[in-house]
């Protein structure tokens, strides 16, 4: 009850008793100051008053490192650089760069619906090891070839599935050797490519392994014609199983697929996994790009939402593909404006779309598993401009993680070697019957 009496008489905030007992209070926060500045002087305080010279700049520097600090700590997390291309960080919905899937992205159904024993902790946790070992590669300018989300996504996986013999089907400069090397030091490696990565070394780095056999320049032989059963025994690979097979030759991938199953391979990685409408060759996206699966199938109408989403997006990315690109003659969307191209685009076949669907079918029942790698991180983070984050799954580092994107050691890497991705896929297959 005292209390309460006490409270009710207390003056009233801003009123002139109670600005008294402010200032009061202010007086003596500032003399504790004042003491607390004459110990760091060695003076004794009632030899300092408020109005000392030396005093006053004490407390002026203890208030301007207190402000830098709050001012410090205020900074956003992130900062977003300034260029031609800054309104896709916009706020307007359409063009944001963590705005994944507003237009949607097709997945390869498989047989069963499995999928790959990863998470993206394990990945978060292969990132920071892989990147020191990224710094070390032999060719630092691998222009034309894997960027680093690939070489990631490489390393990661057969990292992961440990293969007791690695195939790679086009091997450029041989960073992609480079890559199975450092994740299988002791494992053979069969490399076979129409030059081979020697014929470079005169002119630019490149790479070649010492435990690895070529089929390449004048011994080059296409996968397609390899008698496998015979260079298997010969590597003394008993179970075809524990061999992988990466496909970075821009042929076909419905006809690699085929190779694979003939020869009796299952796990396959397939680097450049065209969206529909790009790439130089018929891809698994391009294939399971169907009408009937969540993210595909396309309308090639002018006036729709989706021809609307996609002439915002080509402003913004590069390999954002809109209507006029999309669609061909007759309306034909799937594969590249209605063709399934293959080998570098040196050839180009018309199909029907109901040849495009049996395609999908087929896939589809020798599929066990599909996977596609994620881009390692935001386009915020990487600066990246060419693939449409709306037409990929999203990122392992998403957009905002500064913190986490540096600490992994990202933040070290030239921006140009995070735009290479394009969608890179592995599968498990078997025959339809198995």
């Amino acid at each position: 009850m005292q209390e309460g009496m006490h409270a009710v008489r207390r003056p009233p905030r801003g009123s002139p008793e109670n600005r008294e007992e402010d200032g009061t209070k202010t007086r003596k926060s500032t003399f504790h100051l004042g003491r607390f500045a004459a110990r760091l002087i060695n003076c004794r305080p009632e030899n300092l008053h408020m109005g000392h010279p030396l005093t006053i700049s004490l407390l002026l520097l203890i208030l301007l490192v207190v402000f830098l600090l709050i001012l410090d700590l205020s900074r956003p997390a992130v900062c977003i650089y300034s260029n031609a291309s800054s309104s896709l960080f916009s706020t307007s919905g359409d063009g944001l760069a963590f705005n994944f899937g507003s237009l949607g992205f097709p997945w390869c159904r498989s047989k069963q619906g499995k999928t790959v024993e990863w998470t993206t902790k394990d990945l978060l946790r292969g990132l920071e090891e892989f990147v020191p070992i990224y710094e070390t590669r032999p060719i630092k300018n691998n222009m034309y070839g894997m960027g680093f989300d690939h070489s990631f996504g490489l390393w990661f996986m057969v990292r992961w599935l440990k293969p007791d013999l690695m195939i790679e089907s086009g091997a450029f400069k041989g960073h992609s050797t480079w890559v199975l090397r450092q994740a299988m030091p002791d494992k053979p490696i069969i490399s076979l490519s129409p030059r081979h990565p020697e014929k470079y070394l005169k002119k630019e780095p490149a790479y070649v392994d010492g435990n690895c056999t070529y089929f390449a320049g004048k011994n080059f032989v296409d996968f397609g014609s390899v008698e496998w059963d015979k260079v298997l025994k010969k590597q003394g690979i008993l179970d075809i199983s524990q061999v992988l097979v990466f496909f970075d030759d821009h042929q076909s991938e419905l006809k690699r697929l085929k190779q694979a199953l003939k020869a009796g391979f299952r796990h396959l990685i397939f680097e450049d996994n065209y969206d529909t409408g790009t790439g130089d060759h018929y891809s698994l996206r391009q294939i399971c790009d169907q009408s009937y699966i969540r993210g595909g199938g396309h309308s090639c109408f002018r006036d729709s939402d989706e021809a609307r989403v996609r002439r915002k997006r080509k402003m913004l990315w590069e390999k954002a593909v809109d209507i006029e690109e999309l669609c061909g003659e007759g309306e034909a969307w799937w594969g590249v404006r209605g063709n399934l191209r293959d080998d570098f685009n040196h050839s180009n076949k018309a199909i029907t779309y109901a040849e495009h669907f049996q395609n999908s079918r087929f896939v589809e029942s020798v599929l066990d598993v599909y996977w596609e790698l994620p881009p390692v991180a935001g386009p915020s983070l990487t600066h990246q401009t060419r693939y449409d984050p709306a037409r990929v799954p999203d990122p392992i580092i998403e957009d905002g993680r500064f913190g986490l994107f540096r600490r992994i050691g990202l933040s070290r890497l030239e921006t140009s070697v995070f735009n290479g991705y394009t969608q890179m896929a592995y599968v498990q297959i078997s025959t339809s019957d198995s």
